[in-house]
């Protein structure tokens, strides 16, 4: 059974990209691993705020980043700001040690103001999930910001591409709990 985490780095809790990044896990979790997948963790981190950067991470961090190290899939999604992905995304992924996300299958999730002009914020957070380690699937999920409010169809489109990849990647990365 694989372990599926979903991290939401968009700065307010509960937001719209939070509600994509779950129907975008939903939609792939039923293709890849069918009936038997158990609902995906999800760590928001708005809702750890100030905590992360505290100079020493209390238990809510400390657990959010041994959940996201010990998952199977990671989907991480993260708005666009200032043309790349947030900062909040990258005050927690600085606390995991170096390779830290080495058995993990990473899915990115950017969502952009224009899709014309914001590949590279799905292109840094690719680049990003690959320097921890992971085994970052193709292709990457770009929702435009306009398409928050109804993102089902995309979301579905996108899933029948990805989710050949994702069980390819998933037969040749083994989950974190065999490999240790």
């Amino acid at each position: 059974m694989n372990r599926f985490t979903v991290l939401v780095s968009a700065p307010e809790s509960h937001s719209a990209v939070r509600s994509a990044a779950l129907q975008a896990a939903e939609s792939i979790a039923e293709l890849t691993a069918g009936s038997t997948r158990p609902a995906p963790h999800v760590i928001d981190l708005a809702e750890l705020g100030p905590a992360l950067l505290a100079a020493q991470p209390g238990r809510d961090v400390a657990d959010a980043l041994e959940r996201v190290a010990d998952s199977d899939v990671l989907l991480v999604a993260t708005p666009q700001a200032h043309g790349s992905y947030t900062g909040l995304l990258k005050v927690f992924v600085d606390r995991l040690p170096e390779l830290g996300l080495g058995h993990a299958v990473a899915v990115p999730m950017a969502v952009v103001a224009d899709l014309r002009n914001g590949r590279n914020t799905e292109d840094d957070l690719r680049v990003l999930l690959s320097d921890l380690g992971a085994w970052v699937a193709e292709p990457g999920l770009m929702l435009s910001e306009a398409e928050l409010a109804g993102p089902r169809n995309v979301i579905e489109a996108w899933a029948d591409v990805a989710a050949q990849s994702l069980r390819q990647a998933l037969a040749v990365n083994p989950p974190a709990s065999q490999a240790r």
